[in-house]
């Protein structure tokens, strides 16, 4: 919601925990709340917006104002629900097929035709032989200074920058070969090779019930 057109897939898990009929209800059931939340966030941007405007010295809240009205510009494409059974590798796949179907959509993605230079791929390539190698520890994490270093080493890298460096690593952030928190003042420095150590990690301290098993420890 506060990144300018967002296409979001919703996707159901659990499938086989459920009959047809009720995987049926659920996902319109979902999909009727996420429009009520976005009628509801459209309604309140407009009423803090109203309230701004109609305050007595708005002039004093012209960037609050301006803010507002910058995310109520945001668009949000919400996709049809899709309802998997993790448990079968078949709906993996159909999952896997949907999201590259609408990956490949110029429509929703027009940045999907934009050619990138040749030192994006090259760099994307040897990041992956980086995060591969027998040197890299298992959680994937390494120095922006020294991730730069390191690409540097590489003949066709040898005149790589920092500012081009970060360009690229912001696409392959994007595309989720890599994860940079740049906007993180702490973790700005920091280049997560290894996504899946952070899902992993996410898995273990983000998860239902966590308070009450917390709780329930004496």
């Amino acid at each position: 919601m506060r990144v300018p057109n967002s296409v979001v897939l919703p996707v159901g898990t659990h499938v086989d925990c459920c009959q047809e009929q009720e995987v049926a209800e659920k996902t319109d059931d979902i999909m009727a709340r996420i429009a009520a939340m976005l009628a509801q966030r459209k309604s309140n941007l407009a009423y803090f917006i109203d309230n701004l405007e109609s305050s007595e010295e708005p002039k004093f809240y012209m960037d609050q104002w301006e803010r507002l009205k910058e995310m109520e510009s945001f668009t949000l494409t919400i996709l049809n629900l899709v309802a998997v059974n993790c448990t079968d590798h078949r709906d993996i796949k159909k999952l896997e097929a949907t999201i590259l179907d609408h990956v490949k959509n110029e429509e929703l993605f027009p940045e999907v035709v934009r050619v990138l230079p040749p030192v994006y791929r090259q760099v994307e390539a040897a990041i992956v032989d980086i995060a591969q190698s027998e040197e890299m520890a298992g959680h994937g994490m390494m120095d922006l200074q020294y991730l730069l270093s390191k690409l540097s080493q590489h003949k066709h890298l040898a005149s790589l920058g920092r500012e081009l460096l970060q360009d690229i690593l912001r696409y392959l952030h994007r595309i989720g070969l890599v994860v940079w928190y740049e906007e993180i003042k702490h973790l700005e420095s920091t280049v997560f090779l290894q996504p899946t150590f952070l899902i992993t990690m996410f898995k273990l301290l983000v998860r239902y019930r966590l308070v009450q098993q917390l709780e329930s420890i004496s």
